[in-house]
């Protein structure tokens, strides 16, 4: 898989967010994320912070952003924290991920156990952005 980075597609961001356990792209209408290698993302010790950045920046509590997780890395969620993410009235448009192998795909069937929306599969980042662009978003 390759990174956005690595794309033409990076010519579009509009902010990026650098942490130490990952990266998150800006875009008009939608957010990319690639996580590090190896990380074990939490709602306290990082996906809060990435909440509250891309909220503060895009003004919203996400109910019209489409969230793309870029897996080009393998690395754990802790899904059961996708309650504390919608308990504090957050929300996503959509929430598609893009994985080329199965356990990316088995670690996202745990995610919704947890996950009150639908979650859309892609093989890569070019499919999941043209889907978004295309307005085909019949994720609810």
């Amino acid at each position: 898989m390759i990174s956005l980075k690595e794309t033409n597609l990076y010519s579009e961001v509009i902010k990026e967010f650098i942490y130490p356990f990952g990266n998150i792209f800006i875009f008009n209408g939608f957010v990319v994320s690639e996580i590090n290698q190896g990380q074990i993302i939490n709602w306290n010790n990082q996906a809060k912070i990435i909440v509250d950045d891309v909220s503060d920046f895009l003004g919203t509590n996400g109910e019209d952003i489409i969230y793309i997780s870029n897996r080009i890395n393998s690395y754990s969620v802790v899904a059961i924290d996708w309650l504390k993410f919608f308990n504090l009235q957050y929300s996503l448009k959509a929430y598609c991920i893009v994985s080329e192998n199965k356990i990316g795909i088995l670690n996202s069937m745990i995610e919704k156990l947890f996950f009150t929306k639908r979650i859309k599969h892609f093989n890569n980042l070019f499919e999941a952005v043209n889907f978004v662009k295309k307005g085909v978003i019949e994720i609810a």
